[in-house]
């Protein structure tokens, strides 16, 4: 999931987003036909029907809520492989609360192949356009990739650049332990994904942070002094962009104010840049904070060039319900997308680095890998052996 809180990306494994619905009263049973799938003439996939599950709506004043609970069934009916894909959920398109949306990443549906896509969701729409005026609900596909990164859809939600740097980072992993089951056999794969899996539960995680746009905001009572803290990278040989310089204000707890110079040392243009943030406290355990993302709509950065981006956000920062003293930071680049919509993204080996290895969360498509493994290591093992 991407959450966009004033410029900050904080960046887990679980994609979708909810509306701000207000909780449901006097609930009832959606009725049969309040699930429209719209797809469009063209489109690569067809719905092969709806199934509400334990949808229901309410309404609260002259709005109803919808509280979406639903199972789509798609059929892939293009001749590729489906890797991902992101969907438009609308109850009512100018309504507060009345759009939602929800991107799959790891997706491995090939040709001719049913796959069920689970929505959950919260809607409201305005009572005048209630029950009985039609459909409550449109389910549309905005956006899909697939294996060869060639995309389809009207992108209206701009998730092309995510949903083709999941599908970079899924081959990347992918091949990676395609390579150790060719190495190693089945041993040796499980050997690996266990690994994986002792680093998914030991990762230090911080609390979700506190994020506000303008200047960080000191207790009057207990003032912190702020200092301008720099940055150190961790560096790849092989990225197309390298952080020139980078720096952030600090106070206890809350950073703020990112400010990021980056220079294209490759040939193609690059419109987009994102630096992972990684913040070390008192003990020198680090922690992935967020992302900071370029905030211009193309960055227009010519090979050789250099641009500054930065973000008037601040966010607090905690532990287990414990202020986080920070005492360093430390940046890397985590994606970069060139003007023809290309991505790259860190290799196996960057991410091997000591300062990231135990810090990053898995992609997606390990974690979609490792909950396959819990099935049955011979399931993995026909996982990849798909294609």
């Amino acid at each position: 999931m991407n959450f966009m809180r004033g410029g900050w990306t904080i960046r887990t494994v679980a994609i979708g987003a909810l509306s701000a619905a207000a909780a449901l009263a006097q609930e009832t049973p959606l009725p049969d036909n309040a699930i429209y799938v719209n797809l469009p003439k063209g489109a690569p996939v067809q719905s092969m029907g709806v199934d509400k599950r334990d949808s229901r709506l309410s309404t609260r004043g002259s709005a109803i809520l919808v509280d979406l609970d639903a199972l789509v069934t798609l059929h892939n009916i293009s001749s590729n492989r489906i890797h991902g894909m992101t969907l438009r959920v609308v109850a009512q398109e100018t309504a507060i609360g009345g759009r939602a949306w929800m991107s799959i990443p790891a997706l491995n549906i090939g040709p001719g192949d049913y796959f069920p896509v689970h929505i959950v969701q919260k809607l409201v729409r305005p009572g005048a356009m209630g029950v009985g005026a039609g459909p409550l609900v449109e389910v549309t596909v905005d956006g899909v990739v697939f294996q060869d990164l060639s995309f389809y859809g009207p992108d209206q939600l701009h998730m092309r650049r995510d949903l083709v740097a999941w599908e970079m980072e899924a081959q990347r992993d992918r091949n990676y332990f395609k390579q150790i089951l060719a190495r190693g056999g089945p041993r040796g794969l499980q050997a690996a994904v266990l690994t994986e899996m002792q680093r998914m539960q030991d990762r230090p995680q911080l609390d979700r942070p506190q994020i506000h746009r303008g200047p960080m905001v000191t207790s009057a009572a207990a003032p912190i002094a702020e200092r301008n803290q720099k940055l150190q990278f961790v560096a790849f040989n092989d990225a197309p962009v390298e952080v020139v310089s980078g720096s952030a204000q600090v106070a206890g707890a809350e950073v703020g104010a990112p400010h990021i110079e980056v220079r294209n040392r490759g040939a193609l243009p690059v419109k987009f840049v994102e630096i992972g943030w990684l913040i070390e406290d008192q003990s020198g355990q680090s922690y992935l904070a967020a992302t900071v993302p370029s905030t211009q709509d193309d960055l227009g950065l010519g090979a050789g060039k250099t641009v500054a981006f930065s973000q008037d956000t601040s966010m607090k920062l905690s532990r287990n319900g414990q202020p986080l003293n920070i005492r360093g930071m430390r940046g890397y680049v985590s994606r970069v997308e060139f003007a023809d919509h290309k991505v790259w993204v860190p290799s196996r080996q960057n991410l091997d680095d000591p300062a990231l290895r135990n810090v990053l969360p898995p992609s997606p498509e390990v974690v979609r890998l490792v909950e396959i493994y819990r099935t049955g290591l011979d399931k993995l093992v026909a996982e990849l052996n798909k294609e």
